[in-house]
């Protein structure tokens, strides 16, 4: 699955992000999906994806889908304030496929919906947040 994010958006891999795997792979306003291949590092003890992958990839997603501005040299910074996750389902394929959508809020805190699911189509989790916007640019 190949990314359609403008290339000169997609920012440098945090050590988190390099350490679990997920990618970006489309991004514009109001909109993120991610991917997570999973790998036997990311399962629990009873050989499923740990469901902090879940919490993980939603926070993700969601926050990226309120800090859309287009501008690679004017990055949007959030925080999350509160999420909820709901655990609905075990994934039957190999790849974790994370979407967020805003889904309203103003100038200083916004609110976005995920949905994880895999390349099967099968729905694994589901979360909503809300975010704060950050004063300034990120280093």
């Amino acid at each position: 699955m190949t990314s359609t994010v403008d290339p000169a958006l997609i920012e440098d891999e945090y050590p988190l992000q390099r350490l679990m795997g997920f990618a970006m792979q489309d991004w514009s306003d109001g909109y993120a999906r991610f991917h997570l291949p999973l790998k036997p590092e990311l399962m629990n003890r009873y050989g499923i994806p740990h469901g902090g992958l879940y919490a993980v990839l939603l926070d993700t997603v969601m926050g990226f889908s309120g800090s859309y501005t287009g501008d690679a040299d004017r990055k949007q910074m959030v925080m999350t304030l509160s999420m909820t996750t709901n655990f609905l389902g075990r994934p039957y394929g190999q790849i974790l496929i994370g979407e967020g959508r805003r889904t309203g809020g103003g100038k200083s805190v916004y609110f976005s919906d995920g949905t994880i699911t895999d390349e099967t189509g099968a729905v694994i989790a589901t979360g909503s947040g809300t975010f704060r916007y950050r004063k300034g640019q990120a280093a």
